[in-house]
């Protein structure tokens, strides 16, 4: 008996009729009128057929093995992105320091690559953690704390500056002020500027310095005003006398009432002081004290001529507003002492032993009014 022969297709048909449909090969194959070993042997071939080969297998493993490595990859490089954000444009020393805190938690080798940095230059830092220019920098910090300390935290960068030069520390003035910002060091101010108003001439006496607060020689013109510090025990009232050619307080006195016998000690303090040879303008506010009859026949016997300014104009008697501007924001800020004496003594010890001695003004090319006057009269 010759063995039926049946088309491809027919087979496909027929094992899908089992396969995918569902039906069992004995009603296929009673349908389609076939032997149901026939139909047997066609499933079973199409089953092995569409299984996977070892090599193939194989093969599969391994691009799976390949797809999960590389999903580990980027989830790795993900998170050090995450944490690792900030410093991505910083230097290489900071990379290599937030490489070496995070050394438990990720691969050495993908922080390199995700912070584009080398694993020698790691290892190298790691012996050396600073460069010779970042010890430096430490070097020079400690330096400008040392001479902000001295200057009682009111000194800013250029002022530091001429510290540093003078003690022979080679740098920029820039350099001092990136140190410090990055120390956090800057001058202790805690006063406003006061505001302009607008004042009257005065008609005690004539406002003969009309301004001019820069004079070439010394004791031509002094400037005076009163000031009051707060206390416990009640106000201390300051009145202070400035030479105008080097901003030096020739002058002061300090009591506990704001009378005109107060602006005399201070004035008697600066002529016995300076001495000045010829007649000396001393120039003042409107106030009660500089317009009583005892202050100008005081001036007259001690060849001192009077000159006001405008009432409630503080721009006027502008370097005698400034010093105690600074004085108050400098050494007091804002502070209220427990006595009177101990009041005395701070602002004694800011006067004679740092602002006439030490303290650098912008005005006298960073030097101390001291300082000014003596080179002044050696270059004479």
């Amino acid at each position: 008996m010759q063995r039926a022969k049946y088309a491809p297709e027919f087979k496909d048909e027929a094992v899908k009729q089992v396969i995918d449909k569902g039906h069992s090969v004995v009603d296929v194959a009673k349908r389609l009128g076939i032997a149901e070993g026939v139909l047997y042997t066609w499933v079973s071939k199409f089953k092995k057929a569409d299984e996977p080969s070892t090599n193939d297998l194989k093969v599969l493993q391994a691009e799976m093995a390949k797809l999960k490595a590389e999903l580990r990859r980027t989830t790795e490089e993900r998170d050090i992105l995450k944490k690792g954000r900030r410093v991505l444009c910083k230097a290489v020393r900071v990379k290599y320091a937030f490489i070496q805190a995070h050394r438990s938690e990720f691969k050495l080798t993908s922080m390199c690559r995700v912070l584009k940095v080398h694993r020698s230059g790691y290892y190298a830092w790691l012996h050396e953690p600073l460069s010779a220019r970042a010890r430096a920098n430490e070097v020079l910090t400690a330096k400008i704390k040392e001479f902000y300390d001295q200057s009682m935290g009111i000194y800013g960068s250029p002022r530091i500056f001429c510290d540093l030069r003078e003690a022979g520390v080679a740098c920029s003035e820039n350099r001092v002020a990136r140190l410090m910002r990055v120390a956090q060091i800057k001058s202790v101010r805690g006063y406003k500027r006061p505001r302009y108003k607008v004042g009257k001439p005065s008609l005690v006496a004539p406002n003969q310095l009309q301004r001019q607060f820069q004079h070439d020689e010394p004791d031509q013109a002094w400037v005076t005003d009163i000031t009051y510090i707060r206390t416990h025990e009640g106000w201390l009232y300051l009145a202070a006398v400035l030479d105008l050619h080097s901003r030096a307080v020739v002058g002061w006195s300090m009591g506990p009432r704001m009378q005109t016998s107060l602006v005399l000690d201070a004035l008697t303090m600066a002529v016995w002081r300076r001495r000045p040879k010829d007649s000396v303008i001393i120039h003042s506010d409107q106030g009660s004290q500089f317009g009583s009859d005892e202050f100008n026949r005081w001036c007259k016997d001690n060849r001192l001529s009077p000159s006001m300014s405008r009432r409630g104009n503080c721009w006027d008697n502008a370097v005698a507003e400034s010093f105690f501007s600074n004085l108050k924001s400098e050494q007091i800020k804002k502070r209220i002492y427990q006595t009177r004496a101990e009041a005395k003594s701070d602002i004694f010890d800011y006067i004679e032993g740092f602002y006439n001695r030490v303290r650098r003004h912008k005005h006298l090319d960073q030097l101390s009014p001291y300082e000014f006057e003596r080179q002044r009269q050696t270059a004479l």
